[in-house]
């Protein structure tokens, strides 16, 4: 049985002018030449130098002469390591060394995919059958650097989308990193991550119960300047570095629209990008809300499961995921607790379905099989496509599947409210396939969804076309349920 789908006439695509200020070093010894010409120059030069990068450069960021201290701030050791006083220096030489230091980078110029939508916290001044919405992407930029933007807007009673203007300049997060750890859960972690025990025994032994990221960062520095150090136990230490380092917090100004604000890979896990977040507006049993997200953090050869969460979108707090269960791609959490437990979805082998329960939101065991692929469509694997949705029949788990050609499909499957592992229906064909105008894109034949929403009583399903662009879909609640429960 087909379920009838509306796709919406509307077109998220990548936008090559929306662009950040990003931090740009090609090594120490370049740097010191760089540094070595710029301090040949006077006063004079500096200044014209200078002002002509700002008249090019400053109307398209917010507050880039912060941007440009900041920037030379970071190599302030290697200025020092010259023989250069640094604190000597004029304010308007440290504005010329940052901006050296720096580049543009257009984050969404590749693609702009695989979106999920979340209600807004203000649903203040609608009109009936409004809802004020927040929809997320993974965008994509220069050497295929995935980071996080936002778009706001308003469904109508007729769940049209109307979208509110995008801001000009783009705000990256005030940073703040975790600097207390507990040894015993770190180690879990670092072996979960697979980090060679032989190569790292040494440090973890001589590091209190307690450790600060300030000591553990000296120690690892010390043994990697080792020039005889083995490959092998070099990737080790950085994996504890990178695992240390991925706990942070994170701070836009207030003075940002959600547009402008853009969660850009911080860490060194992250180096390589920030895929596919999950949002998700989670109620706890105490009444109160935060949105929360998993996604996967990418270093180039390993990747690490993340959560992230906030109670305004100004402030987000960043966290790894630990366990058995916390390994993969693929990780979707409920919006609620269930008897007491968070409950989370999972591919950890990367082929099907798991579902697992947990007393804490970051550390995920005992995964148990949930799906596995049934129809030709979904052969190759079957994983979500976002959190599961609560209706009075049951959860409404969306999914993706994988066939021929590796071509995404997205599907549909009903759970029991009180025990998530009973299946109640699962559409024997897809929900939604690539259409002709949609199979062409920087991976061909995909649709995909990272989480969608109930409204006004129709499934709002936005949705990315083959990796590239994203729009979304409607499909009647009333008619997918009942397709579902006849599916059994």
């Amino acid at each position: 049985m087909r379920v009838p789908v509306i796709r919406k006439n509307i077109k998220f695509t990548p936008d090559s002018r929306r662009v950040v200020a990003r931090y740009f070093v090609n090594g120490d010894e370049r740097t010191k030449q760089m540094v070595g010409r710029i301090m040949m120059l006077d006063e004079k030069q500096v200044l014209e130098t200078l002002e002509q990068t700002l008249r090019e450069f400053a109307r398209r960021h917010r507050n880039i002469s912060a941007i440009f201290f900041r920037h030379c701030e970071k190599i302030k050791p290697v200025i020092e390591a010259m023989q250069i006083d640094y604190e000597a220096m004029s304010l308007d030489r440290k504005m010329l060394i940052g901006s050296y230091c720096t580049m543009e980078y257009a984050i969404e110029s590749a693609a702009i995919f695989n979106p999920s939508i979340v209600e807004d916290f203000d649903q203040s001044g609608l009109e009936a059958g409004e809802k004020r919405v927040i929809i997320s992407f993974r965008a994509t930029g220069e050497g295929h650097i995935s980071s996080i933007v936002f778009r706001r807007g308003i469904l109508d009673k007729d769940n049209n989308l109307q979208v509110m203007k995008i801001g000009h300049n783009i705000d990256k997060a005030e940073i703040e990193h975790k600097t207390l750890f507990n040894k015993e859960r770190f180690l879990l972690k670092l072996s979960e991550m697979h980090t060679q025990d032989k190569y790292i025994a040494q440090i973890m032994q001589d590091l209190p119960d307690e450790f600060e990221f300030a000591i553990l960062k000296s120690m690892v520095t010390t043994a990697l300047s080792d020039p005889s150090i083995r490959q092998e136990r070099r990737t080790a230490l950085e994996e504890i570095i990178w695992l240390a380092d991925s706990f942070y917090d994170l701070q836009f100004k207030h003075d940002s629209d959600i547009t402008e604000r853009v969660i850009f890979p911080i860490s060194d896990s992250e180096s390589r990008g920030i895929e596919d977040a999950r949002f998700v507006r989670f109620d706890d049993e105490d009444g109160s809300s935060r949105v929360m997200a998993t996604y996967t953090a990418y270093n180039g050869h390993a990747i690490l499961p993340k959560l992230i969460s906030t109670e305004d979108f100004y402030t987000f707090r960043v966290m790894p995921l630990h366990g058995i269960g916390a390994q993969n791609k693929n990780l979707a959490l409920f919006p609620r607790k269930i008897k007491g437990k968070y409950a989370m979805l999972a591919r950890i082998d990367g082929v099907n379905n798991y579902i697992m329960y947990s007393d804490r939101v970051t550390q995920w065991n005992t995964p148990l099989l949930l799906q596995e692929p049934r129809y030709t469509w979904e052969f190759t694997q079957i994983g979500n496509c976002g959190s599961p949705l609560w209706t009075t029949e049951g959860w409404l788990v969306i999914t993706h599947g994988v066939g021929t050609m590796r071509r995404y499909c997205i599907g549909a499957s009903l759970f029991d409210l009180d025990d998530p592992s009973k299946e109640i229906g699962r559409l024997k064909e897809p929900l939604l396939s690539p259409l002709e105008d949609e199979r062409e894109g920087y991976v061909p034949n995909v649709v995909y969804s990272c989480g969608a929403i109930i409204h006004n009583n129709s499934l709002i399903l936005p949705y990315a076309v083959s990796d590239y662009s994203s729009t979304y879909a409607i499909v009647d609640m009333i008619e997918l349920i009942d397709a579902l429960k006849k599916s059994k």
